[in-house]
């Protein structure tokens, strides 16, 4: 067993599901879920008694909510500060941004998948040395650039989306993008990947972006539905997925395949 393990601390209004996600962690040799809180007056006050390593955070909960805990954070003495990891059931990138802007580290879209938590737990935890757990340093998973652009363009035609579209090669190169550093999936879709794609294509970030979502709404409307259901939850099936979604889901499933093969 490792001699220094993953402090977690869980806040989310939903017993069972904390219960669920503590006995996962607990079983997994290298973290510890250090307290439960279901309500955001709790959680700050386990973090200030607790100073965990990392933070599971729901949006909703009952006081304040998962967005005033962040505001009410930067008030704890914890040095560092634990990083964050919000659950939501909620894709919204508006929604994204503004936790991002108030220190939110990672988004977990639920339904979600537990050992996918518990690898983003090992990547955003802080070292006692001070640094932060980046992606291909001692983690598994992470498949090399050829073979991941290979299984996104496998995975974009097997979702529907349109070849042809402009959104296409720039959805391609955001999955891609999102592997190689998974931050860039807390809220920062509009501020590094967008522009970078811009950049790299001549375009705009409001064109990527625009152009993103044209091929993510073709593929919903005339691709296979059922795939995308699959990928990113039951909550496809009510509304088309937003691009961050999208992203970090085809991202994920990436991940998982690599790791499991």
């Amino acid at each position: 067993m490792p001699s220094q393990l993953i402090r977690v601390l869980i806040a989310d209004n939903n017993l069972e599901l904390c219960r669920t996600i503590q006995e996962f962690l607990d079983s997994q040799g290298d973290m510890e879920v250090v307290a439960l809180a279901h309500d955001g007056q709790q959680a700050l006050e386990e973090m200030a008694r607790e100073r965990p390593d990392v933070v599971i955070l729901d949006i909703t909960m009952p006081n304040l909510d998962g967005m005033a805990v962040l505001e009410h954070m930067g008030e704890l003495d914890l040095d560092p500060q634990p990083k964050v990891i919000v659950l939501t059931a909620l894709g919204r990138e508006d929604i994204i941004q503004r936790f991002t802007e108030l220190g939110a580290d990672y988004f977990i879209i639920k339904p979600f998948d537990l050992e996918l938590l518990a690898e983003r737990i090992r990547q955003f935890s802080l070292p006692k040395n001070g640094s932060v757990v980046r992606e291909g340093r001692g983690v598994t998973g992470v498949p090399s650039y050829t073979e991941a652009s290979l299984t996104v363009t496998q995975l974009l035609h097997e979702m529907g989306v349109p070849p042809n579209f402009k959104g296409y090669n720039y959805l391609r190169d955001a999955v891609l993008m999102a592997l190689r550093d998974p931050q860039l999936l807390g809220g920062s879709l509009t501020k590094r990947v967008y522009p970078q794609l811009a950049e790299k294509y001549g375009s705009t970030p409001g064109g990527v972006e625009a152009a993103i979502r044209n091929a993510v709404l073709a593929c919903y409307e005339r691709g296979n539905q059922e795939f995308i259901h699959k990928l990113c939850g039951v909550g496809s099936r009510r509304s088309c997925p937003t691009n961050s979604m999208v992203i970090a889901k085809l991202a994920d499933h990436i991940r998982l395949q690599k790791k499991v093969g």
